[in-house]
């Protein structure tokens, strides 16, 4: 069997054969969302845009989500599997009473919990399995957006189980790791993401798996021993039409946009709000982060030891239309990763055709492209870097501009929902013909 990583170019990696074929029966997709938040968090922004896509296909598409739950098309169902809801956002890390403890999953999500260790991917799969369980013959194929825990391999004897990992999240911990400040913080990072371990098993054992660049592919092989024959790049994509550049509204002078849909060290926070203070000393610049702030968190601990705290706004909770408003309002888009697995963040603002500054860390390079054509691109991890470029912006409106149009060109050429959602069909019917030549021996 021929690998998709075989082929070059990142939007080549779209089945384009299976794009131009006859209509085939419509499918019956169970997808499984195990946080699915629903502004500013990958996983339920590819959810609710995939799932969509999906049903404009002509597709069932059913969601099991975990909380928080995602928002959804009307024409998609939602299954809702509450967990204890350990990581809520107005009661963080709480410990939930014996009362609350009803079943097997219940008593997994605590223990878990309980060793410092991340619980949701695994307490998740194993609800996910309990309700389908019950749906013997209900669909075709199980899709599971990058919970990886061990109940999916469970649910993998019942249904053709396909899985999408936009990135290992060994990444995440061995950066959290290098960044930690001391052996107290290395240990409680180590027992944090101690689940990995448990994904990298379950990853390895699924006969398809898709990503959303060559990076992941290739970390994904590197940190989850998964066969590169086995993976398959699929891109995810963008609305053009909601994310646009809006007529009437001016940029604010100084103002730049940030998505930190995690405050954690690989969405690189730091590093910008380190070059707004430098940026600050000569001119007035601010910062709008689409996102929550976490208390106690590195940014909280940044902002206040460089006197940011007027500089900067946090925005959350809100509505796609008003985040499109946002980039037209803002003179400059950022995006300081250390890592991508792809990043919705940037082709959003793309598409919405505001220059973007972004690093090359993962797959950013292959999404913004090279320096000063449709993006402007540093080092990863550089705040010197990161500072000089928004300067250079800010002080070239014109050369900024344009490439914000050659942005949203590169987007509209490359990427939307509709080609995901054609290409991810193509890949559920390859594991469906597979399954059925397994079967035939």
């Amino acid at each position: 069997m021929m690998s998709d990583h075989s082929q070059p170019g990142l939007s080549s990696k779209l089945p384009q054969q299976a794009l131009h074929q006859p209509p085939l029966a419509s499918l019956r997709i169970a997808v499984l969302a195990y946080r699915g938040k629903p502004h500013c968090g990958g996983q339920g922004v590819y959810v609710r845009h995939l799932t969509k896509a999906l049903a404009d296909l002509g597709h069932h598409v059913e969601v099991f989500g975990g909380q928080p739950y995602p928002e959804l098309d009307p024409r998609v169902a939602l299954t809702k599997l509450p967990s204890l809801d350990i990581y809520n956002e107005h009661f963080p890390m709480r410990m939930p009473g014996l009362w609350e403890l009803k079943e097997f999953a219940d008593f997994a999500e605590v223990a878990a919990f309980s060793t410092g260790t991340f619980p949701e991917p695994l307490a998740f799969s194993i609800r996910a399995y309990q309700a389908l369980r019950e749906r013997a013959g209900e669909f075709d194929v199980v899709h599971d957006n990058q919970s990886l825990g061990y109940g999916v391999l469970a649910i993998q004897k019942l249904f053709p189980v396909l899985a999408t990992i936009h990135h290992p999240i060994t990444v995440d911990r061995r950066l959290e790791m290098e960044h930690a400040v001391d052996w107290k913080e290395r240990i409680g990072k180590r027992r944090w993401y101690a689940f990995t371990k448990m994904q990298t098993r379950v990853a390895k054992r699924l006969p398809r798996v898709v990503t959303v660049s060559e990076s992941s592919h290739d970390d994904i092989h590197n940190d989850h021993e998964v066969p590169r024959e086995r993976m398959h790049v699929v891109p995810v994509g963008v609305d053009p039409d909601l994310f646009k550049p809006l007529s009437g509204v001016e940029r604010t002078k100084g103002q730049l946009l940030t998505t930190a849909s995690a405050d954690v060290t690989l969405k690189g926070l730091r590093y910008l709000l380190e070059a707004l203070a430098k940026l600050r000393t000569e001119r007035n610049v601010r910062l709008v982060i689409i996102g929550r702030q976490k208390e106690g968190g590195v940014s909280e601990e940044t902002i206040n030891r460089l006197g940011l705290v007027d500089a900067v706004e946090w925005v959350s909770g809100v509505p796609d239309q008003r985040i499109v408003e946002l980039y037209a309002e803002s003179e400059l888009a950022v995006v300081p990763s250390l890592y991508e697995g792809f990043s919705l963040p940037a082709i959003e603002a793309m598409s919405s055709a505001i220059p973007l500054v972004a690093t090359s860390g993962g797959a950013l390079p292959e999404v913004v492209g090279p320096d000063g054509e449709t993006a402007m691109v540093v080092p990863p991890g550089d705040s010197d870097a990161l500072a000089a470029k928004i300067a250079f912006a800010l002080d070239n409106p014109d050369i900024a501009s344009a490439i914000g149009l050659a942005g949203r060109q590169r987007v509209i050429d490359n990427w939307s929902w509709r080609h995901t959602a054609e290409a991810t069909v193509a890949q559920y019917r390859a594991l469906l013909d597979e399954v059925a030549e397994t079967q035939k021996v």
